[in-house]
């Protein structure tokens, strides 16, 4: 499992999805091992849309 230093919350309200590389999101299309600083600059939250820079380290 990764660590919370490697693992990323939204923090739009109502939503709290956790960025875990260790998982693939099939609706991101994102590969499982992907770090947090390495997707792409348009990803969006899969639950809420929000932008990447809306997500805070866990760790």
């Amino acid at each position: 499992m990764a660590e919370p230093k490697d693992m990323y919350q939204c923090q739009v309200a109502n939503c709290g999805f956790i960025y875990n590389p260790d998982k693939k999101n099939r609706k991101t299309k994102v590969a499982a091992g992907t770090r947090f600083e390495d997707l792409p600059e348009d990803w969006r939250c899969p639950v809420c849309g929000a932008a990447s820079q809306n997500f805070k380290c866990l760790g």
